[in-house]
Parts: C-alpha cells; structure tokens; sequence
C-alpha cells in the first residue's frame, strides 16, 4: 500500500460558530495541525503500514521502528491487550467506528492516555484497513470546542452532531441533524433539548445527560424510537459526551445521533415473524388435545390472547355444532352459541359478550353474520361508533364496548372441509396498534387450525351420542325383583375414544325361579359392536328360555358369532338357582368373578378360562359354586380392571380389596368400584353386574 491509496485535501481554516469559543490564529492553520493529530493504518492483522510524522511525535517510535510492527505489541500493555484486539476486529468485521479514550505504552515506557477514533477503510481492490487517528487526551482537553474538530467535517457527516451548554440548550447543530429531526439549525440554537425530541421518554434523556454532565462519563449508543414531524415512527441511536475546558471547567455536552430506523424496523419485523411463528407451532401443539368441543375452543382463545387480541371470543353456529346445517340466506340472522371467551385484562367489554354456552342471536347486518355468510374475514382497522353498532349484538353491548375502548376489530371464519363453522372473533382495547393484514393471517391460520379440531369433535360427540343411545337402548330393564337375589348394574363407557364399545350385561329370568346372569364384551368399538352386542344379547335370551347348561349356550353363541364377520367376543353366562344355593358358570375367554361373603375372603373363581366366541370349534366346560346367604358375586369386563401402566393382577387385586365388606349396598358397592377403578382417561368402556343371594 502507497501513501497515494489515502490522500487527503488541504486543511481549511476553522472559524467558530458564534458563542462557541474555538482557537484563534493570525494566519489559517487546521484544526487538526493544533492538535498534532497522528494517523496510523493498520492491514487486516494488525501491522502497521501507514506511520505519519506526528504519530512519531505522540508514540515516540520513528517510522522506521513502527512499520511492519502489530500495533498492539507495540504500543498496548499487555493488561489492555484482550480489549484492543476485540475493539479491532469488530471495527474491520462491523464497519462499526469506535471513539474513546485509551492508555497507550509510550516508547519510553510511560503510559499515556490518548483520545481515539478507529474506523475501517477500503482501498481502490478491496482491501481492508483499521485508521486510528489520535491525539494526546491533555491537549484535546485543553480546546474548549472538543467536538468541533472542524465545522467542514461536522457538516459533512452523515451523524447528527449538536453541541449543548451545561443547561442542555443548543449551540451547534450540523445539517444531518436538520435532516433527522426536520427543524433547521437556527430553531435549534437557545432552544432546550426537550423542546426539539420526538421520543415520549424525554425525561430518561435528560436525566441522563444531566448524568454524564455530572461523571464525565460518556453514554453510548442509547436506541431510542420516536416520531419527527410529518414523519412515520423512526429510531436513532443517540450519544452523549461531556465538553471540558483545559481546566476541567463544564462546558456543556455533545450529542451524536445515528439514524438506525431501518435497523430497528427490520429487527422489529423479524421479531414479529418469530413470535408468530412461535405461537402457531404453540398451536399445534395445544389446540385440539382432546376431541370436545368446547375444550378444544378454550385452546384457541387461550392461544389468541393476550398475543394477538385484548378480547377473544369463539363462537360457533348453533346448527353446526349439531350436525344439521342448513343453508340460509345471505342476509340472514345466525344463531351463535359462545363456546370460549378470554381477555387478556379484566374489562367490561366481558359483559357485551355471551357466557360460554349460551346462545345468541345476531342479525344479517352484523360483522360476525357477514363473516360467516361470505366465509372471508371481516377486519375494521379503526373502529368508529357505527363500526361499533354492527359488532355488539343489542345497544347495551355496544355501549359496554365503547366504555372498554374497543378501537379494532378482526373476526375470521372457522373453515373445516369447506363448511363455515362459526367464527373467531378479536377485539383490541390496550393494544393501541390496530389490526393489519399480517393480523388477519396470523388468526386465519390459528382458525384453520382450530375448526379442523372442532370439526373432529363436533362429528365425534354426534357419532358417539348416537352408538350410545344404541347401546343404551340395548342394555335390559332389570325387574323389580329376582327371586333370592338382590343385583344392581352399571355401564359406563370410555372416556377417551371416539366410540362406544360392545360391553354388555343381562339379567334373565328363567323357571323354577332361576335367574340366568350375563357379561360379555365384543371386542371393537363403535355403532357396529353396539349392534352385534344387541343381536348377541338377543341370541342369548333366546336359548336362556330353553334352559339349557351354560355351557351349551356359550356353544349356540359361539355358532352365531362365527358367523358374524370378524368379531371376537367374550362372555360369561351363569345360572344361579335359588332353592339349592348352587350358581353353575361357563366361561368364554371372559375375566373372572368375584366371590366374596360374610366370613370368607373375597377371591376369583378359578374357572376353565375357554376360548372366546366366535373362534369355534371349541368346548366350553361349567362349573358349579356355592351362593350361601349374604354372598356377593361380582361381573365385570375388562375395562374396570385393565389399564395401560398398571399389571393385571394388581388390578384385581385392587378390586378384591373394594369387596372387603360384602354387606355394604350393592349400589354403593357399584359405585366404589367404579370410582376406585377407573381412570378419567380409561380407553374402554365397562358393564358391572353385582349379585346378592338372599
């Protein structure tokens, strides 16, 4: 590198603004010529390749010792090594310039306090070099106009610069701030610092100012976002020195100010981005856990606010939660029914709105009708009083809305395989930014989400009510009374899936006052295992009136079952007689009873396991146990004892620990298992029939 590749224009003379004191000479001398400022270069490592005839002066190395030299060897302490070299490569990686003042190691040993300006430079192909420009710290603190190192290089620069007096009133402002601000340099001048910022904190500025006033102590790169006149919000990167005579006598400070508008928008927007984003992957995550409705609507509004809306309401059309939309017209009232409401904040807009599950009706005219009717968002950016009238549902709600200054309003259509299902409605009071169209595709996306879920549950409540009203309906009718024994039942289904399943009980009456007693469970779930349970169930009473032995009903049933397509069912069937005390039981792959009684420990019986119905082809065995007075005999399916984390003998044994007092109400005892067996998250459904002989 040539001298050539950095040349610079003769100094000008200096003349200082009015009422700011400057050197004075009888002939024009640069400012720079008074204070000796030296310039060295450094390459991209750190050698020295450019040594002026005053850098010999303020260092004391000639250029011959200098050049080719690190720097930072020669002239740092080894104590300030690690800060110099990271000030230096974040000045050639950043382009970032860095002003300060620094001990430097003098060639004859003493340490010297010099006041820096370290900035990058590219030459003519590309390459990149560190310029320090330095003069002695005493010097400098001896020129009242410490800023003002020349009025040629304040006006050109592209920073804000302005000097103010100790009082924070201006003297000296350069043209870039003119243009950052937009007052010219002669409004500025006696005016105060508050009189000419955009920024609603003003007060922390001054505050900290009166502060480095007060230290010495520089406050740097102070981010600051604000509104200049005419103009949209912009952000400056603000800082501030203290003004000293060679005395130490205040003069005033010095501001710099950076326009970092751009900057500060782009990280503004890639931090948005990135919080939405969050917050539709913390929506796949939480919205539709569980397939019920209104669960499912109280993660949705739960997801929406306080990140997107003040106030959130989900509200579904009342014919589409029941499965029988039909189509109206598009001016029409729609009937809503409010499934979830949320507020960031206590506010009286709560009272405009219904309670989750009431209804509402709204007319044509209304915002959320309109986004339902035409399945497209409906976004007020600015709500007036007439806005307001058509997003309440009567006058009362529209005046609590505006009490609770609701000043934008967003709904969207919740959308699922092409039907609208209602709608996501948001309204902004405290959030002072109203929506915009990133709003509106942020909560389209949360609501596609979330109808596809309530879609999933609305279909699975229909679907399930119906398969159990038909398994209900199957279910027997227990008589008043069976002779020598007292019973009581239960059918519960699960709590987890999608359908009910196959289980089921029967109490049949048989002659010679014998009571036939039946638990079995198809294996499957859903309307089809409900309706082969009815015809098993059927099948079952059928050969129980011909008083057959258990054994050669299980073989009828069995028969049947084969022929039915790919069930599997298994069942247990006993007759208890009640003028011999004796109970004869077949087995077909079904868990065991309970016995227990007065006297003796609750136990299973120890029957032939056999195979489940519908593998044919296999003999069932009987057997025969005692029923003396006081005895309790326990059916059940699976379901109540069989869990996903829990061994199959604990669990009876569990259950043969609920039997421990056998005189207790059957109902009671129904219950206790019931509630002591199973689990809110049981994936099965269960059919308990307890008997008493009497």
């Amino acid at each position: 590198m040539t001298a050539e590749s950095f040349q610079a224009k003769d100094a000008e003379p200096v003349q200082p603004s009015d009422g700011v004191p400057g050197p004075q000479s009888s002939a024009p001398i640069g400012l720079l010529d008074v204070l000796s400022v030296a310039a060295i270069v450094l390459d991209s490592q750190g050698r020295i390749v450019f040594w002026t005839p005053q850098a010999e002066e303020l260092y004391g190395y000639t250029a011959q010792e200098a050049l080719g030299e690190f720097a930072a060897h020669l002239l740092i302490r080894p104590e300030h090594l690690q800060s110099v070299l990271g000030l230096f490569a974040e000045v050639l990686q950043t382009g970032r310039s860095w002003a300060g003042a620094f001990p430097i190691r003098h060639k004859d040993g003493s340490t010297r306090l010099m006041e820096f300006r370290n900035m990058r430079l590219l030459n003519d192909v590309g390459e990149v070099y560190a310029l320090g420009l330095a003069a002695d710290h005493t010097l400098l603190q001896r020129v009242e106009t410490d800023l003002a190192l020349c009025e040629r290089l304040i006006n050109q620069s592209p920073i804000g610069l302005a000097l103010m007096d100790p009082d924070l009133r201006f003297l000296l402002v350069n043209p870039a701030l003119e243009r950052i601000d937009g007052i010219p340099a002669e409004e500025h001048v006696g005016r105060h610092l508050r009189d000419t910022l955009p920024f609603s904190d003003v007060d922390t500025i001054e505050s900290a100012l009166h502060q480095v006033l007060t230290t010495g102590t520089p406050l740097l790169d102070q981010y600051h976002v604000g509104r200049a006149p005419s103009d949209r919000e912009r952000a400056w990167s603000l800082s501030f020195y203290r003004l000293e005579d060679p005395g130490g006598r205040v003069l005033g400070a010095a501001a710099s100010v950076v326009d970092v508008t751009e900057r500060h928008r782009a990280a503004t927007e890639a931090d948005r981005a990135r919080r939405r984003l969050a917050l539709i992957a913390d929506a796949s995550t939480r919205v539709g856990t569980t397939l019920e409705v209104e669960q499912t609507a109280r993660e949705l509004a739960e997801i929406a606010a306080p990140e997107l809306a003040d106030l959130v309401v989900v509200d579904v059309l009342d014919s589409a939660l029941a499965c029988r939309r039909t189509r109206k017209p598009d001016n029409g009232p729609e009937l809503f029914r409010a499934l979830a409401l949320k507020a960031a904040h206590p506010t009286v807009a709560l009272r405009a709105t219904e309670a989750p599950g009431d209804l509402a009706a709204y007319d044509g005219d209304r915002l959320v009708t309109l986004c339902v009717h035409t399945g497209r968002p409906v976004l007020v950016r600015d709500v007036g009083q007439d806005d307001l009238r058509r997003i309440a549902r009567d006058a009362e709600a529209t005046e609590l809305l505006a009490r609770a200054g609701v000043h934008s309003y967003l709904a969207v259509p919740l959308i699922a395989h092409g039907e609208v299902l209602g709608a996501l409605d948001l309204k902004r009071t405290r959030n002072p930014v109203p929506f915009d169209q990133d709003d509106v595709v942020l909560a389209s996306e949360l609501a596609s989400r979330a109808a596809v879920a309530i879609d999933n549950a609305r279909w699975f409540q229909s679907v399930r009510n119906t398969a159990l009203t038909l398994q209900r309906s199957l279910l027997p009718d227990h008589p008043p009374h069976h002779t020598g024994l007292e019973l009581a039942s239960r059918y519960q289904p699960a709590q987890t899936t999608s359908e009910v399943g196959g289980d089921w009980y029967d109490v049949i009456p048989l002659s010679d006052d014998k009571t036939a007693l039946v638990v079995g469970d198809v294996m499957g779930n859903g309307i089809d295992a409900a309706a082969t349970m009815g015809r098993l169930r059927t099948a079952t009473c059928a050969y129980a009136d011909l008083d057959l032995e258990p054994e050669a009903v299980l073989q009828h049933l069995d028969k049947i079952t084969c022929d039915l397509e790919h069930y599997i069912v298994t069942c247990l069937y006993a007759v208890y007689d009640p003028h011999t005390g004796k109970c004869r039981i077949a087995n077909a792959g079904h868990m065991p009873p309970a016995l227990a009684g007065p006297g003796r420990r609750p136990q299973l019986l120890d029957l032939p396991p056999g195979a489940p119905l519908g593998v044919g082809g296999i003999p069932f065995e009987t057997t025969t146990t005692e029923l003396g007075p006081g005895d309790l005999l326990v059916l059940y399916t699976d379901g109540l004892v069989e869990t996903r984390h829990h061994a199959i003998d604990d669990r009876l044994n569990v259950l043969l620990s609920f039997l421990d007092e056998p005189q207790r109400p059957l109902e009671d005892t129904c219950d206790l298992l019931l509630y002591g067996l199973r689990h809110p998250d049981d994936h099965d459904d269960v059919a308990l029939l307890v008997a008493r002989a009497q």
